[in-house]
């Protein structure tokens, strides 16, 4: 089967030829597969959302829970979404430089306060996984003018890609990519339809939205559309010169429309409260080159064992041998013919080599061979924040074209039916072991009766704080964290999981300092001893709580929590069952 046969596609009737009725009909049922699918991934959280949370990442799923409430919050109050005090009081957090996805959590807001974060979590993951194949689908199918089939299948890899899937167990906003496609169909088309304004303002207008979604992904999307036209000018560069001045002008138009309304957010996010320069952590954070060729763990043909030696971080490369050879191959046999799988695999190269971090990891181990993120400062504005692996989300959308164009390309008059159903059916056959299945859920207990009843409301005024203990943190305050989701924010809280500034400016998970109650807490829970409690313990912990403004102290009465009461009861006095908590009411007590 030569290049030459594969890529004598047969022609896909025009979409525009197709009956409205049935075009809508078709496209009723891609939709319908693609949310299938999501359903089948989300699987484990449908029968019980309100007590499921993520096996894999449940600290974050519980994250994106309490950003929900905060859109929720911002939007029925009318504050600031670009900064929050209902975590870590009295300070507050910066929500510009957190993963706040103001682009979902706002619009989701009515979900939130009708059935709860925890619902509209769902409903989130679920329409991220199946708009993001979707909308790859619709540019492919309606704008790239492949076929159905083709377009289909490239859709739900672009959707359900290994490292979507990875990030599905408690990071929605990478999955949340259904924005992208229009946004790389814009750049394709910028200056080309002869409205060069109209053309600025739609992409501004996307940009604008990507970016209160997720800009990480903004950035690559915006390089791997920088590669895109000087590729597609370096190939053609006399039809360039003829639209480069249409081109030019449509992008000032973005600019200038992206700029406006994008200015004050990104000065916010840069100088305003709760800043920091650079993340050196995710710095380090590059991909494994043996990979590329792994079966992840969330499909049918992968399983938990390579994540022993390798993508130890995230899973965002883990696409397969089949699919990488299927890759390779498609991109031989049509590179002469198909321009745009030569752009594609142009991408794919390019973005594969930058996401090796600062050094090449082989099979685990990190070499000293240098790679190209070892040039890159650690503080460097931007380019600081991001993590090289996931540049390898160029890596996916240009694989989930090849496969479109492939699968077009098989369907060549010359070829006989039968070569054309085996090809096809190696294609299949390639993409079928990266069918995802369920994510990992594990039982997650519901925020105590005490916060969902509203029985907490007399004891915290305005201007004051419930302290929850273990106070809102990574692990440890996990579930007091899930309180001031569950409650909507009504009453901040102390301390938190977050990003911000360490004492040099530099980005860190949590409150600059852990405050001495939070250390002794800790330490009671890891070692299961309580402390005696001097004059100085107690001085310490009532400074703490002047600084909180707290008016309660919250506790769940549990068996396991005994050891935290006494504690408490060392400094607070004797507490007060109420419902399925115990209570310290400090109105009116000394030093608050």
């Amino acid at each position: 089967m030569s290049a030459k046969h594969l890529t004598a596609s047969r022609p896909e009737p025009a979409v525009g030829s197709e009956p409205r009725r049935r075009r809508v009909a078709s496209g009723v049922l891609v939709g319908a597969a693609y949310v299938g699918l999501a359903l089948l991934v989300m699987r484990h959280f449908l029968a019980d959302p309100d007590g499921r949370v993520s096996a894999h990442l449940p600290v974050d799923h519980t994250w994106f829970e309490w950003l929900l409430s905060h859109g929720a919050y911002s939007l029925r109050h009318l504050e600031n979404p670009l900064f929050s005090t209902r975590q870590n009081t009295p300070v507050g957090v910066n929500m510009m430089a957190n993963t706040s996805v103001l682009g979902v959590t706002l619009p989701l807001a009515p979900v939130t306060m009708l059935l709860g974060p925890r619902i509209a979590y769902l409903v989130w993951m679920t329409g991220a996984l199946a708009g993001t194949a979707m909308a790859t689908y619709w540019v492919l199918h309606r704008h790239g003018r492949y076929s159905r089939p083709g377009a289909l299948l490239a859709g739900a890899f672009a959707g359900f890609a290994p490292g979507v899937v990875h990030h599905a167990n408690g990071q929605p906003n990478f999955v949340s990519n259904f924005a992208l496609p229009f946004i790389v169909l814009a750049v394709v088309r910028l200056g080309a339809t002869g409205r060069s304004v109209r053309d600025g303002i739609v992409l501004g207008l996307l940009v604008t939205y990507q970016l209160f979604i997720n800009e990480e992904l903004l950035l690559i999307t915006a390089a791997a559309g920088a590669v895109i036209v000087v590729a597609c000018a370096a190939h053609r560069p006399g039809e360039a010169r003829l639209r480069a001045r249409s081109f030019l002008t449509a992008l000032a138009v973005t600019a200038l429309t992206a700029g406006m309304l994008c200015a004050y957010p990104i000065w916010f996010q840069f100088h305003g409260p709760g800043t920091f320069r650079g993340m050196p952590t995710y710095h380090t954070w590059g991909e494994d080159l043996l990979t590329y060729l792994t079966m992840p763990r969330d499909t049918l043909g992968g399983d938990a064992e390579a994540e022993t030696t390798q993508g130890l971080i995230e899973q965002n490369t883990w696409y397969g041998w089949p699919v990488v050879l299927l890759a390779v191959v498609a991109v031989v046999l049509l590179w002469r013919r198909s321009l745009r799988v030569r752009i594609a695999a142009v991408v794919a190269v390019v973005f594969a080599i930058l996401s090796f971090g600062p050094a090449l990891r082989i099979g685990g181990t990190v070499t000293d061979i240098p790679a190209p993120w070892a040039y890159i400062p650690d503080d460097l504005p931007v380019l600081g924040l991001l993590m090289p692996s996931r540049l390898t989300y160029a890596v996916t959308a240009a694989i989930a074209l090849i496969i479109a164009a492939f699968w077009d390309a098989v369907a060549s008059r010359r070829i006989d039916r039968r070569m054309t159903a085996a090809a096809r059916a190696l294609i299949a056959a390639a993409l079928l072991p990266l069918l995802p299945t369920a994510l990992p859920a594990v039982d997650d207990q519901r925020p105590p009766r005490f916060i969902t009843s509203g029985a907490w409301r007399p004891y915290v005024p305005p201007g004051r704080t419930l302290i929850p203990v273990p106070l809102p943190s990574s692990y440890p305050g996990r579930d007091s964290l899930s309180w001031s989701a569950e409650a909507l924010h009504e009453f901040p809280v102390p301390e938190g999981y977050f990003l911000g500034p360490d004492a040099n400016g530099a980005g860190f998970a949590g409150p600059t300092t852990l405050s001495y109650t939070t250390r002794l807490v800790n330490d009671t829970l890891r070692t299961g001893t309580v402390p005696a409690v001097t004059d100085q313990t107690r001085a310490a912990v009532w400074a703490d709580v002047t600084h909180w403004r707290g008016s309660v102290v919250v506790l769940r009465a549990a068996e396991g929590n005994e050891p935290l009461r006494a504690l408490l009861e060392q400094v607070f006095g004797s507490a007060e069952q109420h419902l399925d908590v115990w209570v310290w009411d400090l109105r009116g007590r000394t030093g608050v």
